[in-house]
């Protein structure tokens, strides 16, 4: 997912505290409150929770009981307390792995932009889709721009296929089968046996491809980042048009990227697969 455009101003985004006004919204504000007020403390009652958010001891029952089905609260009913439980703790987990990746890595994706000349992109795999969390843009007025937040089909992304490709097979087919390999562009690989045989070529050399793949006149080289245990958690990626970007300049980047995508895996204290003793 991307875009290439010229370099401009930005507008600033719309306020969003108008629309937390009634209904599904209201309740999440409300059941996010009572997390945060639960963050303070070691265990509150029901009648403490109430008194607490302004919130009637009906509606924070009501409330409750559906973060506790998510695992975001627990009741202690011994004590007749509620917690802040462990589902709230794998979401606030995943935010600071993430963020770890995305400070530690912003030196080396400095270095990697200035060395390559073009937009240096960090992302994540998030419920089958890519996730750009972070970017170093080029500073050339023509250059790859994507939108932190945006997300983008795997199958269609050099970080998306970067970490396919390390990912188990049953995973993949899951993934391609549950967000289908929709063509974005005439060089979108649609055909899963095609984009396995690609994935296979990506692990031997240690980087991925999108060759115009999802937009056309962009091309982009990326590289998996791993954790401690060999697993690939985000991956690093430049891009640009294929103006600049040229299939000689591939030969390039492709090992520049991954040297980079390497550099980061180790300042987060992670290990490369087959590598460092593996």
């Amino acid at each position: 997912m991307g875009a290439i455009e010229q370099r401009k101003g930005r507008g600033r985004p719309r306020s969003l505290k108008a629309a937390i006004t009634g209904g599904a919204v209201q309740a999440l504000d409300r059941g996010l409150s009572l997390l945060e007020i639960l963050a303070e403390e070691d265990g509150l009652t029901l009648s403490e929770l109430s008194r607490r958010s302004g919130v009637s001891a009906s509606t924070v029952h009501r409330i409750l009981l559906t973060l506790e089905s998510r695992a975001y609260v627990q009741h202690d009913m011994e004590r007749g307390l509620w917690l802040v439980g462990v589902g709230a703790f794998k979401t606030g987990s995943a935010f600071l792995r993430n963020r770890r990746v995305a400070n530690m890595g912003r030196a080396t994706m400095h270095g990697l932009m200035e060395a390559s000349g073009e937009t240096v992109n960090l992302g994540i795999e998030d419920n089958g889709e890519v996730v750009f969390i972070s970017q170093v843009e080029s500073h050339d007025t023509l250059r790859a721009f994507f939108r932190a937040g945006s997300r983008g089909a795997m199958h269609a992304s050099g970080v998306g296929k970067a970490l396919l490709a390390e990912f188990p097979e049953h995973r993949v087919r899951q993934i391609c089968a549950f967000r289908r390999l929709e063509r974005f562009t005439e060089h979108t690989i649609t055909d899963l046996g095609a984009l396995l045989q690609e994935l296979a070529e990506g692990r031997r050399n240690g980087w991925a491809l999108d060759d115009e793949e999802r937009s056309l006149g962009m091309r982009c080289v990326a590289a998996p980042i791993f954790n401690e245990h060999a697993e690939a958690i985000a991956g690093v990626s430049v891009s640009g048009p294929t103006v600049r970007v040229t299939p000689r300049k591939l030969d390039d980047f492709g090992p520049m990227v991954r040297r980079a995508a390497d550099e980061i895996t180790r300042s987060i204290g992670g290990r490369l697969p087959g590598r460092d003793g593996a």
